[in-house]
């Protein structure tokens, strides 16, 4: 249903009302589609539904069911509201086609109450009341009385005449400080609200590129000007609360459509992790039977990500703690070690800060007879050694990953330490993430604000605690293996982070028909990489676009000849317009795939072929294109291309190729036939050849 409505002409805006979902993977990249093309409005029902009760890990209490839906949600470009009033007041004001390219609003009233009822309402939504440039605040100190508030929201008070109205707004309009407008009348004895309405018609400029709002209040004196502002495609409300509301959709449309054209690249090539390490430590515990990995394990599975960890020791006894604490140092801290303890300091199983061989003698017995007093069923295998974290001025901080019965692995991040389930600050993101992505997830917590310098504290360094964010991104794309995570704490300081403890369950992945189908999102196919040479041993590497490739993507194609351009686009095009460039580069893995074959020349990556499928509504079948460079044409570089877009499309469990060629271009028509495609000619088009080939 969202494909047919996405792409009919005759729907404007698509509401969406949502009980559950069960095929997350189709959902989210059906609803990133469509909230491309129309603006889309989800209003989801049970959103406190019960979580399950997996509370094995710190990450799994704290989550919920709906904020991993608005997770998933904000990834999708599309706008959520929480009420059915909500649902279509959404829809009224995005459906004209007005829009928002921030959260910036400029308040105009004659009442200062329902300017900080605005105000107000504003604070709640995370909107912007940012203030009047000096260029406005001059404009207007010309024109208005002097005690007007020089302030936003801009009150220019009771017995503003029309034309202060329609003056304060084309200023506003004008001033680069605001995304938006609202303009506010409260009735008073000597307001003309008919008046004041056709006075801010006539100030909204031509081409104007920000949403008016208008909040007429009261009923039967404004009601003419409510309906002069109607007639005019200005949203109107009759309470300030309501419109400031409305804007705020406008505000969260651009910022969902921003977050949904984020798609994050490649594991990092400078510093790729050890795969095979990390999933031979995995399957052997799966073969041993185990659903949760040693601290050990899953410290050597962070590592194998290049997250910084602190060396951890096993001891089975008394005299190989003794030796553990002096191989690493003291002091100290030492954990009970039992595959079926979780929760350490829950059974006394913790001592930290141990500054010497005959404390670690006495916390070796007190930590294993706790543990034993309090799990008598827990198979106890001793203990563990590790360095206490030494990072100056350090905050503790969470990282981790449930496994959603709907999306799959939700990333987690908030304050961690042993108050993590007291404290409930973190906020969720599903993966894959980027920078930018993992940024915005900081941002959306308290903790956030301790990342900074304050008091005598210096800042942390933020860029190493998005690397961890990123890193575990990577992991659990990577490995669907793993089903819960704990890094808690994550101690974070202005050198850099440490991972003091980790916790990984594990399970064994379902049947699966691609490498992703266990995450929501489909990530950078990495596995598609291809590094080959042409005939004269340039390096070439044939791999799936990226969004970062929209540079050498528009180049590519401007220094196309018009022969090839119009092979490839059966038309006259010169250029890619920047909507084509976003369209062709920040691709949904899912619903397409597009093989470039680039190499690099002074440092910087030069296209020189593409191949790309577009996958038909029936899902079994794909419409495809291809075209190479005229410097590169007969180096076998169009055969490379159409074999690894075949690949492609096979692992994506399709099963025919289709494809339309000008009867002219008998080079493709040669490389179609040497890979098996039959060829047929258009019945309306007797110039088109269609050419078709079955998996």
């Amino acid at each position: 249903m969202l494909q047919v409505l996405a792409d009919d002409p005759q729907t404007t805006a698509i509401l969406l009302y949502v009980e559950g979902v069960r095929e997350a993977q189709a959902f989210i990249s059906a609803l990133r589609h469509a909230a491309r093309m129309k603006p889309v409005i989800v209003l989801k029902a049970g959103r406190h539904t019960d979580s399950s009760l997996a509370a094995h890990t710190h990450t799994g209490a704290l989550m919920g069911n709906d904020e991993v839906f608005d997770a998933a949600l904000t990834r999708t470009g599309a706008v959520r509201a929480h009420s059915f009033g909500q649902l279509f007041a959404a829809a009224e004001i995005l459906s004209p086609g007005l829009r928002a390219r921030g959260s910036r609003l400029a308040v105009i009233t004659n009442g200062g109450g329902a300017g900080v009822l605005a105000a107000d309402r504003a604070g709640d939504l995370d909107l912007h009341l940012n203030p009047p440039s000096p260029q406005t605040l001059a404009t207007l100190d010309a024109v208005l009385p002097a005690y007007w508030s020089r302030a936003n929201p801009m009150d220019i008070l009771g017995d503003a005449p029309p034309e202060h109205f329609g003056q304060a707004t084309a200023a506003a309009l004008a001033d680069p400080a605001f995304d938006g407008v609202l303009v506010m009348l409260t009735p008073q004895a000597m307001t003309e609200p008919t008046a004041v309405a056709g006075a801010v018609i006539d100030a909204i400029p031509e081409k104007n590129h920000k949403p008016v709002l208008a909040c007429w209040m009261g009923e039967s004196a404004v009601a003419e000007g409510r309906q002069l502002l109607s007639s005019r495609q200005i949203p109107d409300f009759h309470a300030p609360e309501l419109a400031v509301e409305a804007f705020s959709y406008l505000a969260q449309h651009h910022h969902n459509r921003q977050l949904a054209l984020e798609v994050p690249g490649p594991l990092h090539d400078d510093s790729p992790p050890d795969l095979d390490g990390a999933r031979m430590i995995i399957d052997a515990a799966l073969a041993d039977g185990r659903s949760m990995l040693s601290d050990l394990e899953s410290k050597a599975v962070l590592r194998a990500f290049h997250i910084p960890i602190n060396i951890t020791i096993e001891a089975r006894t008394v005299a190989e703690a003794l030796v553990a604490a002096e191989t690493v140092g003291y002091p100290v801290a030492i954990k009970i070690h039992s595959p079926h303890i979780v929760h350490k300091s829950d059974v006394g199983g913790v001592r930290l800060g141990v500054p010497s061989a005959a404390d670690v003698r006495q916390a070796f017995g007190q930590i294993v007879g706790a543990a034993a007093a309090a799990r008598p069923e827990a198979r106890i295998k001793g203990v563990t050694v590790e360095a206490m974290a030494r990072i100056e001025n350090g905050r503790e901080l969470v990282v981790g990953v449930s496994r959603d019965p709907v999306f799959g692995p939700v990333i987690l991040f908030g304050a961690g330490g042993t108050m993590v389930e007291v404290l409930r600050d973190s906020a969720v993101a599903l993966p894959p993430l980027n920078a930018v992505l993992a940024n915005r997830l900081i941002d959306r917590t308290r903790v956030a604000r301790l990342l900074a310098a304050f008091r005598e504290r210096p800042p942390v360094d933020r860029e190493a605690v998005i690397g961890v964010l990123l890193k575990i991104s990577d992991m659990v794309c990577e490995l669907p293996q793993i089903t819960a995570l704990d890094i808690n704490p994550l101690i974070a300081g202005p050198g850099g982070v440490l991972a003091v403890d980790a916790r990984i369950e594990i399970a064994r992945p379902a049947a699966r028909n691609g490498p992703y189908d266990h995450v929501a999102i489909h990530p950078y196919p990495r596995h598609l990489v291809r590094h080959e040479h042409l005939s004269d041993g340039t390096p070439l590497t044939i791999r799936p676009i990226r969004p970062e490739d929209a540079q050498s993507e528009a180049t590519f194609v401007r220094e196309l000849s018009p022969g090839a351009k119009r092979f490839r686009f059966h038309g006259t095009i010169n250029e890619l317009t920047p909507e084509m460039l976003v369209r062709f580069t920040q691709i949904d893995y899912r619903r397409e795939m597009a093989m470039v074959a680039v190499t690099t020349e002074a440092g910087l990556p030069v296209q020189h072929g593409v191949a790309r499928y577009v996958i038909n509504p029936d899902n079994r079948s794909c419409e495809f294109a291809i075209v190479v460079s005229d410097r590169l044409q007969r180096q076998g570089l169009g055969t490379r291309l159409m074999k690894s877009l075949m690949d492609a499309a096979r692992e994506h469990g399709l099963a025919r190729m289709e494809g339309v060629v000008l009867r002219e271009n008998e080079p493709m028509l040669q490389l179609m036939r040497e890979l098996g495609f039959t060829m047929s000619p258009v019945p309306e088009d007797r110039e088109q050849v269609i050419v078709e080939s079955w998996l």
